[in-house]
């Protein structure tokens, strides 16, 4: 028998979980300024020490089939929450309690590869139990999907919750505190989900139990063969050579905003704020009026979209806001949370499509790997970008070659729209569906 949602502990596990994982905006703010204040990096080694730190990311298909395939204390849920949380505090800790005189970039690339990796574990963990909270026996399958529904609007609200939170204190810690109070501050939140993750067993959150335990080489051999599917290796594909082949500046963008253009923290903070704040809205418009629309017309929509704001940033670059008499901060907090986020628009509807495209049984491995992509494709974006802002000549103090890059930058974005036939439309993502299923 099902227990109440009262009785149930998921909610408080994936609350935490969630909330947790959007607050981690919060040291990162804290990352920016102490690369770029105290250890004085350029833009360049700044993008790319933030892209690399994504290097974890791209292995969440294997933690994924690791956490369904090895049980540890009889728990295959719980333990890699715990895990997560405990190699993210370990990483930020010392961090925060390290004499600055020690720290070198070498040493904070190190921990920050140790923190991604943390988050990543337990952020597939949290998505497993989301997953797998779907297949709770219920009365009725309406109930059934209502439940789902609930649970997964839930922890989408709790990680924004966070990513709101975190940003706004963040642009307001960061004038008040030095970057290593904040990342003791959150080490300590991180130490404090540790503890509460462990002390509740993974039985009470009455998640389904698998008669049989799939070992690891078979989930490999059968997410190949899915991968295998022209369909679905096409989508992936134009999805992670469109998120590739834009060189990433967003490193270069902070130093032009702080450096040359004097923005205070606090207004990157709100900024920020404000694209996850539409993020959040989209998921809510998504749903409510644009699912109707074929995935193939939506995604290239919002491909479109992205290259609009480079050109809006071109021409804030050029000053031509500023003569039109909208103040710098202004343009910020409006259009470059905005911007920064708009390039997540794209995978909702991809992930609806995945969802029709993939047999069943293979959602949440197919999924793993489709984030792990888009990790890679933003590491190999970020290197591009280093290059691109290397050609036009942006340094430290000089972005005169900035604006030529936000122009070569927009047209890279158009680029994938050539190849925009590999994302099959929804009729056919739809008949390739029950054609799996006949076939199952």
């Amino acid at each position: 028998m099902a227990k109440s949602n009262s009785d149930n502990p998921i909610r408080k596990v994936l609350g935490l979980g969630y909330w947790v994982q959007g607050f981690r905006c919060f040291p990162w703010m804290a990352v920016n300024f102490f690369l770029k204040d105290g250890l004085n990096v350029d833009p360049s080694t700044l993008q790319l020490l933030q892209n690399s730190a994504n290097l974890p990311m791209v292995a969440k298909p294997l933690y994924g089939i690791l956490s369904d395939a090895v049980y540890i204390s009889g728990q295959h849920r719980i333990p890699y929450i715990a895990i997560g949380a405990f190699l993210q505090a370990v990483s930020w800790l010392p961090i925060a309690l390290m004499p600055p005189s020690r720290i070198s970039v070498f040493t904070i690339s190190i921990y920050l590869l140790l923190s991604n990796l943390g988050a990543s574990i337990a952020e597939v963990a949290n998505d497993a139990i989301v997953a797998e909270a779907g297949k709770q026996p219920t009365s009725s399958k309406n109930s059934r999907a209502s439940s789902s529904g609930e649970l997964q609007a839930f922890v989408w609200v709790a990680s924004s919750a966070g990513g709101i939170l975190g940003n706004l204190l963040g642009g307001v810690a960061i004038d008040r505190f030095s970057p290593q109070a904040m990342f003791l501050f959150f080490g300590l939140l991180l130490s404090l989900q540790f503890f509460l993750t462990i002390i509740v067993r993974e039985r009470s959150l009455n998640l389904p139990q698998s008669s049989t335990n799939a070992g690891i080489n078979k989930q490999l051999s059968e997410l190949a063969a899915v991968l295998k599917r022209p369909e679905i290796a096409y989508s992936i594909m134009w999805l992670a050579v469109s998120y590739s082949i834009t060189p990433a500046l967003t490193g270069t963008m902070f130093f032009y905003q702080t450096e040359h253009l004097k923005i205070e923290s606090s207004v990157l903070g709100i900024s920020k704020v404000f694209g996850q704040a539409a993020l959040l809205l989209w998921g809510v418009i998504y749903n409510r009026h644009l699912k109707s629309i074929p995935s193939r017309k939506l995604i290239a929509s919002i491909q479109v979209s992205m290259a609009v704001f480079m050109i809006s940033d071109m021409l804030f670059v050029k000053g031509v806001y500023r003569e039109m008499g909208v103040p710098d901060f202004i343009y910020v907090v409006l259009f470059s949370g905005l911007s920064e986020v708009l390039l997540f628009f794209k995978i909702l509807p991809f992930s609806v499509l995945i969802a029709l495209l993939c047999p069943p049984g293979c959602e949440g491995s197919l999924m793993a790997f489709v984030m792990s992509a888009i990790a890679l494709a933003f590491i190999v974006s970020g290197c591009l970008g280093v290059a691109l802002a290397s050609y036009v000549g942006v340094t430290a103090n000089d972005f005169s070659g900035l604006a030529r890059g936000l122009i070569i930058q927009a047209v890279c974005t158009l680029l994938p729209l050539s190849c925009s036939w590999c994302i099959p439309d929804d009729i056919k993502a739809k008949d390739r569906r029950k054609d799996s299923k006949k076939q199952l």
